[in-house]
């Protein structure tokens, strides 16, 4: 329907019988109130009261309105406390979403959260696009790069990501390690599919490396990493991941041009909600922890 005033007009009409007891309730004036009904019984092509002396009696099509309506408040009643209550609770879907490549650093702060609020359910979505938070798509995003500047956003710094150039022993025992960067194009290197890249190690890379020498491509982190770990090549990945697994070699340690800043963006309508201060507690921790691991 087109104007709920009008329904919930006729509503309060055939419950209390009287335009002057619904008029009260809505807090209008008694003409408002004959004229929804009136615009409403015309929408609808049948009359829904018989008018008397003592008030309105709804008539078929009345009662039939009156229990649609009842059921309708009601259940927006319901959903009034619901809500209520959510904002005093943790409970509920909890949408994170994140850059590639972190969910090894994600995955604990997921079970520390869950462990703690065990009725949330989460979803964790990755992806090259960027979720849109102002149009509910998640609660929290965590970005890379420069800060990001949508005005209805909350921003805080989560921490800075440190990358360096390793290789896995097998490559090393193989090949050897490059002692200059004239040994670099003697190389082989695992690289983005494509030179658009904004990640700023492989700027780097496009710079000092030849393309043939980048001899395999990559569209995603996962695959870079895997490729590392089976030795085709040369390539980059955070310290954390490189301090958790022994088998990779330094080739170059992490650079302050390499760094990523992370960010923290939630929107300024649901940061304060007690689900992703929550949230957010946890995630600080873990990131404290992080900068810890990585130096």
């Amino acid at each position: 329907m087109e104007n709920w005033d009008e329904i919930r007009t006729a509503f309060q009409v055939a419950r209390l019988g009287t335009v002057s007891g619904a008029a009260d309730v809505l807090g209008v004036h008694h003409a408002t109130v004959i004229r929804h009904v009136d615009a409403l019984e015309k929408r609808l092509g049948t009359k829904l009261f018989q008018r008397h002396a003592r008030g309105y009696t709804p008539t078929e099509a009345g009662r039939d309105l009156l229990s649609v309506a009842q059921t309708t408040e009601e259940q927006f009643g319901q959903l009034a406390s619901r809500i209520k209550g959510q904002g005093e609770t943790v409970t509920g879907e909890l949408v994170v979403t994140a850059i590639t490549g972190i969910a090894d650093l994600m995955a604990p702060v997921f079970a520390a959260y869950v462990a703690d609020y065990p009725t949330v359910k989460i979803k964790f979505l990755t992806d090259m696009r960027v979720f849109r938070l102002d149009y509910g798509e998640a609660h929290v995003a965590i970005r890379a790069g420069s800060a990001p500047q949508e005005p209805d956003n909350v921003v805080q710094p989560l921490m800075t990501m440190q990358y360096g150039l390793y290789a896995a022993r097998s490559y090393v025992e193989k090949h050897g390690l490059p002692l200059s960067d004239a040994d670099l194009a003697k190389h082989q290197f695992i690289g983005p599919e494509t030179a658009g890249s904004r990640a700023p190690f492989y700027r780097w890379l496009q710079e000092k490396v030849p393309a043939e020498a980048i001899t395999f491509r990559i569209t995603e982190p996962a695959a870079n990493l895997a490729a590392l770990q089976a030795g085709l090549g040369l390539g980059f990945c955070n310290t954390h991941f490189a301090k958790q697994n022994h088998d990779l070699v330094e080739v170059m340690p992490a650079r302050p041009e390499w760094a990523a800043p992370l960010w923290i963006v939630t929107h300024v309508d649901l940061h304060r909600t007690l689900k992703v201060q929550s949230f957010l507690a946890h995630l600080k921790r873990a990131a404290a922890e992080w900068a810890v691991s990585c130096n």
